[in-house]
């Protein structure tokens, strides 16, 4: 199976995709693995959103702004795809999730 390759930078850690089949899994994931790759999934979507946000704030270019704020739109979609998939897969999950929102709600009163 071939590694995936790391390299650091400014924003954190990003893969490096040297190897156009290092994303490729020579196996079928069990539901736990799947699990795994998923949040790294949503790790990512949320790595990109924050990304976007940086290019469109160092930019004066209107047009620059335009697309990439469409495209972290999208990448914000994916996220709730992603957390979607996630409840699905990991019933636990959606217990947490609502847990974290009524604690939320409990803390301003809603």
């Amino acid at each position: 199976m071939p590694i995936l390759m790391f390299i650091k930078c400014k924003g954190g850690i990003m893969a490096a995709f040297a190897d156009p089949f290092s994303g490729n899994v020579d196996r079928k994931l069990n539901n736990d693995e799947l699990i795994q790759a998923l949040r790294i999934d949503l790790s990512s979507e949320l790595e990109a959103i924050y990304l976007y946000d940086a290019h469109i704030q160092a930019t004066d270019d209107e047009i620059a702004k335009k697309v990439l704020a469409d495209i972290r739109e999208e990448e914000k979609i994916h996220v709730g795809e992603l957390i979607e998939l996630l409840k699905h897969l990991d019933p636990s999950f959606t217990t947490q999730l609502i847990s974290g929102e009524d604690e939320v709600k409990n803390i301003a009163g809603l």
